[in-house]
């Protein structure tokens, strides 16, 4: 092969440092901004709980590398030269958009921007592939682009605008019916309960869903699966006894709660929009891995529909 693809693998390969520098400083104050608004630690702390959050959510992206691999088209009908194409033009884009709008202050969606600079190339690379092959006509673009997938993404995006509203407004319109009057007695005689629920959700998704994966086949994961509401019910009276203690002891149980939605929120981070930086890059160096085995840069990519783990 040319030693122009090895060229282009460095270039993914620095294009994701420089898109990890400008996603991270894009999304850190997603999953900060509450912890160093509220002052719940020293800055410090917080980032110790976050840092820890993201080490542990790397190992959960898993199931989101796979959208830079074959979520968008069809890998099995574009050569190696088209998809290294492809991932080059999506990796330039993706880093001066998010650049751009982090310089002007405006925030912006990661995977929103990773989704479409992916769909945008594809649809333009094989647009070309069409116009060169006079039996192709404009009616057979669906078959390179995964249509299917790339609706049901978009269609999670959206929706997911609307449950985050929705249980938003909900949650916080039941926590100030609660706490909004006699704060202090309210919060004495119910704050553990309604922290440890808090605890209980969190510990839910950061743990049973977020790291089932890699803690697949152990008994411990197996019988939680088997009686979730009754593991849900004893992670909430355990959770809620222990800062009931910690409450009467005049411990903060709410720094508590804060630090621990940072660190749920960094996993997720972690195991979400990690991947808008370096799906790419990883995704190009398994093309050329499958390229170099076959000896020919003109070999179809099918061999990026298989799963690989991210980690």
């Amino acid at each position: 092969m040319s030693e122009i693809y090895t060229v282009i693998g460095v270039i993914l390969g620095i294009r994701a440092v420089s898109g990890l520098f400008v996603g991270v400083s894009n999304d850190a104050v997603n999953f900060l901004n509450s912890a160093i608004g509220s002052k719940a630690a020293p800055m410090k702390t917080i980032l110790l709980v976050a840092s820890i959050g993201i080490l542990l959510g790397t190992v959960t992206s898993s199931g989101m590398m796979e959208v830079a691999r074959n979520g968008m088209f069809n890998p099995g009908l574009f050569s190696f030269h088209e998809v290294m194409m492809l991932y080059m033009g999506v990796m330039f884009a993706n880093v001066i958009l998010l650049d751009l709008y982090n310089s002007m202050g405006l925030p912006t969606s990661t995977t929103v921007s990773l989704i479409f600079c992916l769909l945008g190339a594809a649809v333009a690379v094989s647009i070309y592939k069409i116009s060169n092959d006079g039996a192709l006509g404009m009616g057979d673009l669906n078959h390179f682009i995964n249509t299917g997938r790339a609706m049901g993404i978009v269609s999670a995006i959206l929706l997911s605008v609307v449950i985050a509203f929705t249980f938003g407004t909900l949650i916080m319109y039941i926590s100030r019916l609660i706490f909004s009057f006699r704060y202090t007695a309210m919060f004495r005689r119910f704050g553990a309960f309604w922290c440890g629920a808090s605890f209980t959700a969190i510990l839910y998704f950061a743990v049973f869903k977020g790291l089932k994966t890699p803690l697949a086949g152990s008994a411990a994961i197996e019988w939680i699966d088997q009686h979730i509401l009754l593991s849900l019910f004893l992670c909430w009276a355990v959770g809620s006894l222990l800062l009931f203690f910690l409450q009467r002891l005049k411990i903060n149980i709410l720094r508590l709660t804060i630090l621990s939605g940072t660190f749920a929120l960094a996993l997720a981070f972690a195991g979400n929009d990690l991947v808008n930086f370096i799906g790419v890059p990883v995704a190009g160096f398994d093309a050329y891995s499958i390229a170099r085995h076959a000896g020919d840069s003109t070999s179809l990519m099918e061999g990026l529909n298989a799963s690989v783990p991210a980690h």
